[in-house]
């Protein structure tokens, strides 16, 4: 008989890296070392970056030429500020609490790892090689390089062709109910929904965490659920 392979596959914003506190990290240094705005302005401009970002679904050329808008910056022109957060932003990278190390206990365990995530390339890669975590993973897929994005159920199975397993044999760990959960349901993989906040998973996912140190008992149990 043969043995089902253990592979995990992880979200890369607000699963592993910490967007949120990178984000931060990375604009209270751009505002200050480009000078972008009086200081009394800084918290106003880092707020509206925030909520033009939506989560990082608006991509920053956007971002940017209404920022300029807003706060009639005059030194710098859009792409100019693009291109700094496009260099700069991997510096400031920070993956979540034990995130790190219990990466690498699960894979000391075995698992086969990888990363399915979507954004722009190589921008995304830059922020996951920041992290120093790509020694543990097999495969590591941007929607943008391959064409696809998640929900898509094709992201999904071109990642289990590359790793030669079936969806079935995959627990996917991520924080966006759709694109994460839903879509890796729907092929037959297993999910954990991660949120740091969480009050609810959604119903579709088959388990929640809120924290790293509770990843290692959750993905056992899913692999081997206990029989009453």
């Amino acid at each position: 008989m043969l043995k089902m392979k253990k592979v995990l596959l992880f979200d890369l914003d607000q699963t592993i890296l910490n967007r949120n506190e990178s984000l931060l990290k990375f604009l209270n240094w751009q505002v200050s070392y480009l000078n972008l705005v009086p200081h009394e302005l800084k918290k106003s401009f880092i707020n509206r970056f925030i909520e033009l970002d939506n989560n990082g679904s608006v991509w920053k050329d956007i971002v940017y030429s209404q920022l300029i808008k807003d706060f009639n910056i005059k030194k710098y022109d859009t792409s100019e500020l693009l291109q700094s957060y496009i260099n700069d932003f991997n510096k400031f990278s920070t993956a979540f609490e034990n995130a790190p190390k219990t990466i690498q206990n699960l894979h000391a365990q075995g698992y086969t790892l990888g990363l399915v995530s979507n954004g722009k390339t190589p921008f995304q890669e830059k922020n996951f090689y920041a992290l120093e975590l790509t020694d543990y993973f097999s495969i590591i897929v941007i929607s943008e390089a391959i064409g696809l994005r998640k929900p898509d159920p094709e992201i999904y199975l071109y990642t289990c062709n590359q790793l030669d397993c079936k969806p079935s044999d995959c627990i996917f760990i991520g924080d966006n109910p759709k694109a994460d959960i839903e879509g890796a349901k729907k092929i037959g993989m297993k999910t954990i929904y991660f949120h740091p906040t969480l009050t609810l998973h959604p119903s579709l996912s088959d388990a929640s965490i809120h924290h790293y140190d509770e990843l290692e008992e959750t993905v056992r149990r899913l692999i081997n659920p206990p029989h009453f």
